[in-house]
């Protein structure tokens, strides 16, 4: 694990280090004033030495804090926007290198020859190209974490129950507690879910980053999400298990365990254990079905069978699991046919571009299949939240927080 660390540490410097290199010649070519070069020399001592200072000394037995999602704001802030910076400056250092040997073959008087300089309107280019990603990620931590959008699907489901035709449920994911910063942002997406007036309310995991006591100062907060009809129901996620973390004792993980599910008893949510409930109207039934958490590559603690125990194929169930690489190993084609899924879990990476009906994109799509918004496979639906709070990276940039509304009818299934 040292040695692991250790290695990506010296690549890491080893960017940074190049980055600089091409960056700091842009800075000299289109300022001349010396002062602006020792100014943003101090600078990048100062965000590398704030962001390598918390790396260093990152304490496992805390996890993630305020100060280390500042440190990595920063860095990223600092650092992405320069990444652009070095092709162009790359591109211009190729042509000067051949104008260089060119000149080289053609001297005849064994004069010395040397590399023409960089030209300044190509730093210029070099910097217009680095302030997009620059702006978009300092609006990210600025405004763009807060920015919850509503989101609304209408689906379609032969087999609903009539009495469950034009039912709504609103979905959240991905609280992450421990990174809020800011209460009255909050307390505006509280009202959002309030305002929607759905039947019903699910939430699919990760109420904390590590900690229990992270959601102590939200409580209240959330606690006044208004009741639902239907009742308020929640599963786990990968980061309620304490398994990234450094733990004095086994028992000392297992306290924070049980605090953790406590807490959605604070707030007034149903947490469902490999378990599912049944929901009445009139003669008719619907299934909420909840697994603790399930990923291809995180922790495997959900069980599907045990969850579904006395369900069959033709009973109409909602499956709550926190990542949904669980729908395409397990759920899509099993002969239970759960017709619909609510997952999140891959937060849209918090970064990457949507524009409705013309472009999807982000990072996160080269790992998981399905990673934001809605799937679908012979008429069974995944629906992936993009999620309500943010970790690691202190903001979103295209990929906004979400709250999730659905309404079911019944009718012929629509791809």
């Amino acid at each position: 694990m040292k040695t692991r660390f250790l290695i990506v540490l010296t690549i890491l410097l080893a960017v940074v280090a190049l980055v600089e290199v091409y960056t700091f010649q842009v800075v000299k070519t289109v300022f001349k004033p010396r002062w602006v070069h020792w100014s943003y020399v101090l600078l990048s001592v100062l965000v590398y030495g704030i962001f390598f200072y918390n790396l260093l000394t990152f304490d496992r037995k805390v996890g993630q804090t305020q100060a280390t999602l500042m440190a990595t704001g920063l860095f990223l802030l600092f650092t992405v926007p320069k990444l652009l910076i070095v092709p162009v400056l790359f591109f211009e250092d190729v042509i000067r290198v051949f104008i260089w040997i060119k000149d080289l073959i053609g001297n005849s008087d064994s004069s010395p020859v040397t590399f023409t300089e960089r030209r300044k309107f190509v730093s210029q280019i070099a910097l217009g190209i680095a302030a997009v990603p620059f702006l978009s990620l300092f609006y990210g931590m600025t405004k763009g974490k807060y920015n919850f959008k509503v989101r609304k699907e209408t689906l379609y489901f032969p087999d609903l129950p009539n009495e469950f035709d034009g039912f709504t449920l609103t979905q959240i994911s991905d609280i992450h507690s421990g990174s809020f910063d800011d209460a009255e942002k909050i307390q505006h997406a509280i009202d959002l879910i309030n305002v929607q007036e759905s039947d019903l309310l699910l939430f699919t995991g990760d109420i904390v980053n590590n900690h229990a006591d992270e959601m102590e100062p939200w409580i209240a907060m959330f606690k006044s999400i208004r009741p639902h009809s239907f009742g308020k129901f929640s599963v786990l996620g990968n980061h309620d298990y304490g398994e990234y973390l450094d733990w004095d004792s086994p028992k000392e993980k297992e306290q924070n365990f049980q605090n953790i599910k406590d807490l959605h008893q604070k707030i007034d949510f149903k947490l469902l254990l490999n378990e599912h409930v049944k929901l009445q109207k009139d003669a008719a039934s619907l299934a909420i079905v909840g697994v603790e958490n399930w990923g291809v590559k995180f922790k495997k603690a959900g069980d599907l069978a045990k969850a579904g125990a006395g369900l069959t194929a033709e009973d109409f169930k909602i499956l709550m699991s926190h990542d949904p690489s669980h729908w395409d190993v397990e759920v899509k084609n099993h002969p239970d046919h759960y017709q619909l899924t609510l997952s999140g879990h891959t937060h849209g990476f918090q970064f990457g571009i949507e524009i409705p009906g013309w472009l999807k994109w982000s990072p996160v799509k080269y790992v998981y299949n399905q990673w934001a918004g809605l799937y679908e496979n012979a008429s069974r639906y995944i629906y992936v939240n993009r999620g309500f709070g943010f970790h690691a990276y202190p903001g979103r940039v295209g990929i906004m927080p979400e709250i999730t509304v659905i309404e079911l009818k019944k009718g012929k299934s629509v791809a």
